[in-house]
């Protein structure tokens, strides 16, 4: 996450809250993205170093785990910026220049000048943060998907210039024969309907057969990944997007919350604040007076209901809108009071962090840690590759 600014709703409803799901289910690695801040925010660095910070704490404060997730900061672990580059000798231009949102957001951020080398790459860099990890799975929206693909067949093509090691094809041999005769004859057949008829579901029958195998090691696993497909060893693995539940948090004025549009509520919003928000926010236009019937799907209030209510409340809300039972103060009471509860504990855990900032930067100093013993492992094996690692 890049950390531009204080969270608010929209990330912790698009964001935050699948975080906390897939920590418990994965190994995750959770990173603040500070030098890709710095691809929009080059001329305006000042406050990244604060909004850092104030990211960490809103995640730890929202339920982020650095028991059960590794928490770090990218530019502490300069394996990053390596890998970058080295990938960057073998990506095309034009695969840059083709990923959808290069241009979406040249166009959006207009008043800044995005004409430079670190922004056309910045696909790349989230290639380089990907596979730094050998991540499995990637967890983005629908409309990150394009990222997600383009680190595959960076992935691809590495793996095909560089996967070749010497022997490679009697190396595989002797690790099919080490999964004995009947899993290795298995596993021939399967690549051979691969290879020669295409068979798709041959090759994912391959796949998981690879999986299940304790008796060879991960160096023989990964050779055989690539010998199934008729490449090289894989070095590095192509990732899989983990489609994110679709969360749209909707804004004070009803736009997508954002704060570009100036329609926020922040994690750590001061109760008062949230109260005089809310009870400002426009609604049906119909409602002039008490008395005025109105039409919730005109009414931003009514967006909020959808994500805080229960349909026992979004019923009273209907009803009472389109007959004039309630009056508008009376429709956004509801919506203040869950916002309330549910930024409660948020922001009081916040503020005890923000006591002990000490302890916030030691949980960062630890993920950093662990983060470049990881990455360390993959740059190893990238420069071994390459022949780039000598001795």
């Amino acid at each position: 996450m890049r950390p531009t600014g204080r969270l608010h709703l929209g990330h912790y409803h698009g964001v935050l809250k699948n975080w906390l799901t897939l920590q418990h289910e994965y190994e995750c690695f959770f990173f603040v993205a500070d030098w890709h801040a710095l691809t929009t925010h080059y001329e305006d660095p000042a406050s990244i170093e604060e909004n850092v910070w104030e990211m960490v704490i809103d995640w730890l404060a929202a339920g982020v785990n650095p028991g059960s997730a590794t928490l770090f900061i990218q530019s502490k672990v300069p394996e990053h910026a390596e890998l970058n580059l080295l990938l960057s000798m073998i990506t095309p231009l034009s695969w840059l220049e083709r990923v959808p949102s290069y241009k979406d957001q040249q166009e959006k951020l207009r008043e800044r000048d995005l004409s430079t080398h670190g922004f056309l790459g910045y696909p790349l860099l989230q290639s380089a943060d990907i596979l730094l990890y050998r991540a499995g799975l990637v967890p983005v929206g629908a409309d990150q998907e394009a990222h997600i693909e383009i680190t595959r067949e960076i992935a691809r093509r590495f793996n095909h210039l560089y996967g070749r090691e010497p022997g490679f094809e009697d190396n595989a041999e002797a690790a099919i024969r080490k999964m004995g005769k009947k899993t290795g004859t298995l596993y021939r057949n399967l690549r051979r309907a691969y290879l020669e008829k295409g068979d798709d579901e041959a090759l994912e029958t391959a796949r998981a057969l690879l999986k299940e195998q304790s008796n060879i090691t991960l160096g023989d696993q990964e050779r055989l990944f690539g010998y199934l497909e008729g490449t090289g060893k894989v070095i590095l693995p192509e990732p899989q997007a983990l489609l994110a539940p679709q969360a749209r948090m909707p804004g004070l004025d009803g736009q997508k919350m954002s704060k570009s549009y100036g329609n926020t509520i922040t994690l750590r919003e001061e109760p008062d604040d949230i109260t005089s928000k809310i009870r400002k926010m426009p609604t049906d236009p119909a409602r002039q007076r008490r008395n005025d019937p109105g039409e919730p799907e005109k009414c931003p209030v009514w967006q909020l209901h959808k994500v805080y209510s229960d349909e026992e409340r979004q019923n009273w809300v209907q009803e009472g809108c389109r007959n004039a039972g309630i009056g508008c103060l009376d429709c956004k009471k509801p919506v203040i009071d869950a916002c309330q509860a549910e930024l409660e504990p948020i922001r009081m855990e916040a503020m005890e962090l923000e006591r002990n900032q000490d302890v916030v930067k030691n949980i960062i100093a630890e993920g950093c840690e662990q983060a470049r013993d990881e990455a360390q492992d993959t740059l190893r094996d990238v420069r071994d590759a390459i022949g780039i690692d000598y001795r």
